[in-house]
């Protein structure tokens, strides 16, 4: 069989194989109002349609753990129950097509409070729904964004506290995943990076002290998540900066203190909180991060980055790089990918009653 498409078990959930899509916001939601944050039709049919097409697990986009936790005023929430109702809808015909409805719960930090990027992503105002951003320390993104507010330690264990509810919620909504954002320079990844934590209490300065609040998220979740049940982590392996900022050597040690706490799977993704820094783009070029940290931590990881052709896919994890293959704007193009690649390595894949004529 093909290693692309055999199952995949992680605690007592089995996922049909191993093409996964990662979240990637469609900032699509109501901005304010009843429905604010909760999925509507675009959702369902972008959803819906990366199902059918014979993915194994979803995860659904960033996902905020309260409103100034949006990056946009029109992202996904969980902060409250018609936003769990709304979700159950999705949740409930993935599994129906027998693809596992994960999430990304998120906190925006200091990237918060910015307009769709199709209308440019500059930070918005209270006149466009806005609001004031926080960090760990008041320190802007770049020269776009605002000075956020520093958070206090009584704040911080708020927002601890916000993750675990919308874990609750997720469970509520029929998610069978949770994974946590620490990327991409969203807050946790705010704390984890000398880049841009600057504080000195007990959430700065040292390597302990930064990695305190991913910890603690992870506790919290954990705590309330079914032990049954997986956590994902997404991590940016490297700010890509020659010195000073968050490290792979950074991140093999971090994720042998997640693997400790209850995570069960590191999502390895890379950059997000320098602005301007240089990454250097091309075919696979997260892989060897994921391979590192599942070869030294022993954690099992996905791989994330310009994956776009079912034997690339199939090599990555053949050689042992990866356990998984998250797949973004490959399928933003193409929802049928699964099936495709299915074909083109002689593996097995569900289609719908209704599409067997173009099996």
């Amino acid at each position: 069989m093909s290693a692309l498409f055999e199952p995949y078990r992680l605690r007592e959930l089995t996922i049909p194989n191993r093409v996964w899509m990662p979240p990637m916001c469609q900032y699509s939601a109501a901005p304010e109002g009843p429905g604010a944050g909760a999925p509507n039709d675009w959702h369902f049919a972008h959803y819906a349609a990366r199902a059918t097409g014979g993915t194994g697990l979803i995860i659904v986009e960033a996902t905020a753990v309260s409103p100034e936790g949006r990056i946009s005023p029109y992202d996904l929430g969980l902060w409250n129950d018609t936003q769990v109702e709304a979700f159950r809808r999705i949740t409930g015909f993935l599994k129906g097509q027998g693809t596992v409805p994960a999430v990304q719960l998120a906190h925006a930090g200091r990237k918060a409070s910015t307009d769709q990027p199709w209308r440019g992503g500059a930070p918005v105002g209270a006149d466009a729904h806005g609001w004031q951003p926080v960090a760990p320390s008041a320190l802007a993104f770049d020269e776009r964004h605002p000075v956020p507010d520093e958070l206090t330690a009584e704040q911080i264990q708020e927002v601890v506290g916000q993750f675990a509810q919308a874990a609750r919620r997720a469970l509520a909504a029929g998610f069978e995943v949770v994974e946590i954002h620490g990327a991409h320079g969203y807050l946790i990844n705010e704390f984890l990076s000398p880049h841009s934590n600057r504080r000195t209490d007990s959430y700065g300065g040292s390597y302990e002290n930064r990695i305190r609040l991913a910890l603690e998220v992870v506790d919290a979740v954990r705590e309330v998540w079914p032990a049954d049940k997986p956590l994902f982590f997404r991590v940016s392996a490297t700010e890509w900066l020659a010195e000073g900022g968050w490290s792979a050597d950074d991140t093999v040690r971090l994720a042998a203190e997640l693997k400790a706490h209850g995570v069960d799977l590191l999502d390895v993704s890379s950059g997000g909180n320098v602005s301007g820094a240089h990454i250097p783009v091309g075919p696979g070029y997260q892989v060897p991060f994921a391979a590192r940290v599942r070869n030294e931590s022993a954690l099992p990881v996905a791989a994330v980055g310009l994956i776009t052709e079912a034997e690339q896919a199939e090599k990555i994890l053949a050689n042992g790089e990866a356990d998984a293959v998250l797949l973004g704007r490959e399928l933003l193009r193409s929802p049928s990918w699964a099936r495709r690649a299915a074909r083109e390595l002689g593996g097995d894949v569900r289609v719908p009653e209704q599409y067997h004529r173009s099996v």
